[in-house]
């Protein structure tokens, strides 16, 4: 570990509170949609519509809403009003608007590690506007030295930061809540990774093994980082 430079940290649920509210939107969006379908059927149909559509529009709010507003029309069988999806923008711009709120131990970590020299990163994924928003809003953004906001979390992905950062895999660790795209792919390029649990997960972040090895560990909360490092 004493070979460590840069501790990354994904953002949405590792930082801050950010799954929770999306299942508002979405518990929003199937109370409107009822009475052209079952909440099951939708939150199926819903589900597959999104990973179908994430090529094109990507993760965050308003990859969501369009998908949401396709399938409004879809779902209804082109029966859905003008003033329900006038609805679904308004569900979408309150989401836009919420407030950040940081979880425990969050800032204590940091101010920690600044301390301690490491240089720190955040390594996010989704709509890069929105995440820049939520960075600013959080207050945070004094303690990063470097923010990387992509598309999708890969393995050549992280590879590209590291050269970016100029860091061989042994000096970079990843602290994440999605085993998928936090975890998984940095162990993969041979750095260290750590994951922190979130109480809420979207499926489409779950992995259906169990991961291990020498440079992963599993913490109960972002303030173990410091007993660590």
């Amino acid at each position: 570990m004493d070979k460590i430079k840069v501790v990354a940290f994904d953002a949405d649920d590792t930082l801050w509170v950010n799954e929770p509210f999306f299942r508002v939107f979405e518990e929003d969006y199937f109370k409107l949609m009822s009475p052209y379908m079952e909440k099951e059927e939708l939150k199926e149909k819903l589900f597959h519509l999104v990973i179908k559509n994430l090529p094109m529009y990507g993760y965050g709010t308003r990859g969501l809403s369009l998908s949401m507003i396709e399938g409004a029309n879809l779902f209804s069988n082109g029966k859905v009003k003008a003033s329900e999806i006038a609805q679904i923008l308004e569900f979408g711009k309150r989401m836009l608007n919420n407030p950040i709120e940081l979880l425990a131990g969050v800032v204590e970590t940091l101010e920690y590690l600044q301390a301690k020299n490491y240089r720190l990163v955040v390594a996010t994924k989704g709509d890069l506007l929105e995440q820049e928003r939520k960075i600013e809003k959080s207050g945070l953004d004094q303690y990063f030295h470097h923010t990387e906001i992509v598309s999708e979390k890969k393995e050549a992905g992280y590879h590209k930061l590291l050269k970016h950062l100029d860091i061989e895999p042994d000096e970079f660790l990843m602290v994440g809540n999605s085993l998928k795209s936090d975890i998984v792919p940095v162990l993969n390029i041979g750095a260290h990774a750590y994951h922190v649990p979130f109480h809420s997960t979207w499926e489409h972040e779950m992995v259906d093994h169990k991961v291990e090895g020498a440079k992963f560990k599993e913490l109960k909360s972002i303030r173990e980082v410091m007993n660590y490092l």
